[in-house]
């Protein structure tokens, strides 16, 4: 079984004036949750981790749009490895567009978007998820997957809720297990917003963060 990194349902997080955030956001955030050194720490652990899916080529699947953060970091830890590693992996990139939300309400209607998914045929694939909730729409991906027949498909979640809606699906690597709390920033969105709260600095960074969302505009 998959374990993440586990964030209590009592975890109130930082106070956000101690954190670099951009004006216009100032008011609609709530707290910091999670800093970004620490995702960065935990996706370079997740980079070594997934060394267990061989020395075979692996086809790294994107889920657009809320995953490229998190997959260009994933990414930059993977290469550092091939580079400095006693093995290297041949590496590709494919990406995919999953829609089942309108702001931050599930849709009964998931649609897939992206590569043309036969290429994938005989190959091993990682899917990059950034939040895995429900695991519904990440199963009809998974089914679409299936239907091609590649080698292999593991799956990488940043992030995880804890929720009584879940099924029980977990994927095979996990950054943080969280509470059911709604969290932007790191490129997590609410209606396409907040997917820039992933500035970082040598001295203050940003983050995943609990949110309070303006009804007003």
């Amino acid at each position: 079984m998959a374990f993440g990194l586990q964030i209590k349902d009592e975890e109130s997080g930082y106070n956000k004036n101690l954190f670099c955030i951009p004006k216009h956001y100032e008011e609609d955030l709530e707290r910091v949750f999670i800093p970004h050194g620490l995702i960065l720490d935990r996706t370079e652990r997740l980079a070594r981790d997934m060394q267990d899916m061989g020395n075979h080529h692996i086809v790294v699947l994107c889920v657009l749009k809320g995953g490229y953060k998190f997959f260009a970091d994933l990414l930059d830890h993977i290469k550092a490895l091939n580079q400095n590693g006693d093995k290297s992996v041949p590496i590709t990139v494919d990406f995919v567009r999953i829609k089942s939300y309108c702001k931050d309400t599930p849709t009964e209607e998931i649609s897939i978007v992206g590569e043309e998914l036969s290429t994938l045929n005989g190959k091993n694939v990682l899917v990059v998820e950034d939040i895995i909730k429900t695991g519904r729409t990440m199963k009809a991906l998974l089914s679409k997957l299936k239907d091609n027949e590649p080698k292999m498909v593991k799956v990488v979640s940043l992030l995880i809720k804890r929720t009584y809606l879940s099924p029980g699906y977990r994927p095979d690597y996990i950054g943080f297990e969280i509470p059911d709390k709604f969290v932007v920033g790191y490129a997590l969105d609410y209606n396409e917003y907040f997917r820039d709260l992933n500035v970082s600095t040598q001295k203050c960074a940003l983050t995943v963060m609990y949110m309070s969302v303006r009804t007003d505009n």
